[in-house]
């Protein structure tokens, strides 16, 4: 791992986003971790937030982009905390999110931001990708504004949980290959459960390591790209 990537995950336990014990997920299962980026709530923590995200861009997407799309409603914030990450570097980011309804007055539509154009590279900021559900709603939304390219999906922990339970690959790696784009996270939960060592109770330990050998992806099989 990279020092920004050990720092993350010290970041993100430090605000609460990442925890440890007993909890059920949206799809029903039962799982010993839980990330939940709607535990960050201060411009600082953004600001951080924005700079891991874009640590990762600069690494897992060489080719670039043209514009920054937050899904409704925690990738907002999100595409606007990297896009001002960016900004720090000198770099000039475009962003846009949608409305969950579209607008019926004023300019209308229901994406907000810079409008799309045929032709740009748009590069989606996520907070976890568990099913794909939000990813599957929202190309549908780019591809309808303009002939726009899928410059990849970017996520700041990976769960590294199979797409179904025939599958031998992670629900990001899934969505990835459903849309022909590149995917990264800033962390995996390998790379957590590593970094966190003995600060995890042995009874966690003994959790985590059921519930991957349950629903998981071994490390080797996880891939970033389709």
């Amino acid at each position: 791992m990279h020092d920004f990537q050990r720092q993350f995950i010290d970041f993100m336990v430090s605000c609460g986003v990442l925890t440890f014990g007993d909890f059920t997920t949206k799809s029903g299962r039962k799982t010993p971790y839980f990330v939940n980026t709607g535990k960050y709530r201060s411009g600082m923590q953004l600001a951080r937030l924005g700079r891991a995200y874009a640590d990762t861009i600069e690494q897992a997407f060489p080719e670039g982009f043209d514009c920054l799309f937050g899904p409704a409603y925690k990738g907002i914030p999100l595409a606007v905390a990297v896009a001002m990450a960016f900004a720090e570097r000198g770099r000039e980011v475009d962003f846009c999110f949608n409305r969950k309804e579209a607008k019926d007055h004023g300019e209308g539509g229901v994406l907000v931001g810079r409008p799309l154009r045929d032709g740009d590279r748009v590069l989606i900021v996520e907070d976890v990708t568990t099913a794909g559900t939000s990813i599957r709603e929202t190309v549908p939304l780019l591809r309808a504004a303009a002939n726009v390219r899928l410059a990849g999906l970017v996520v700041s922990v990976d769960r590294q949980e199979r797409a179904s339970e025939t599958s031998q690959r992670t629900a990001l790696a899934e969505v990835g290959a459903e849309f022909g784009m590149p995917t990264a996270a800033i962390v995996t939960i390998d790379e957590v459960v590593s970094h966190m060592g003995e600060r995890l109770t042995a009874a966690d330990r003994e959790r985590i390591a059921a519930y991957r050998a349950r629903y998981g992806v071994p490390t080797a099989a996880v891939t970033g790209h389709p």
